[in-house]
């Protein structure tokens, strides 16, 4: 039964990262026959990250394995279709994107502004606002990842 429930949770995450996915890919001009792609690609990263997560990973390094796993599977799409890999990947990254974390820095600034300055208040702006930047880090990395290890001109060691 418990397997049971994580599947639909895992279900659920995938299909509502879809959405996000591939509004953002109608905002960038992506292809109509890309569209698909840019779905499954951002349902793929985030149910990645959801799983991992589910694992005990912390966020950001769960960002970083699914970022970079949408950035293979964007590389190999690129491959098959002759098309750009940013043309799958930059919108399937999106669901990914710390928003809940920025708002909640912002929040506590806020309040350190209308209500002085505070322990508390600074540390959660502080801790928020570096998860916000690692989260971004790591699917800035993930995304290019692909491009450091495929598409390099020297070997690597």
């Amino acid at each position: 039964m418990i397997y049971l429930d994580f599947f639909v949770a895992l279900l659920n995450d995938m299909f509502f990262s879809m959405i996000p996915a591939v509004g953002f890919a109608l905002v960038f001009n992506v292809p109509q026959k890309a569209l698909k792609y840019c779905a499954i690609g951002g349902a793929l990263g985030h149910g990645c990250r959801f799983v991992l997560l589910h694992w005990g990973v912390p966020i950001e390094w769960a960002t970083l394995g699914a970022a970079t796993l949408v950035g293979m599977i964007g590389v190999h799409w690129s491959h098959r279709f002759l098309a750009h890999p940013k043309v799958f990947t930059v919108a399937a990254m999106i669901p990914m994107v710390p928003g809940v974390f920025a708002f909640k820095a912002m929040i506590a600034l806020v309040e350190i502004n209308h209500s002085g300055y505070s322990v508390e208040l600074w540390g959660l702006m502080i801790e928020n606002v570096l998860k916000a930047v690692f989260i971004v880090a790591a699917l800035a990395i993930g995304l290019a990842m692909p491009g450091l290890l495929f598409y390099r001109r020297r070997s690597v060691v």
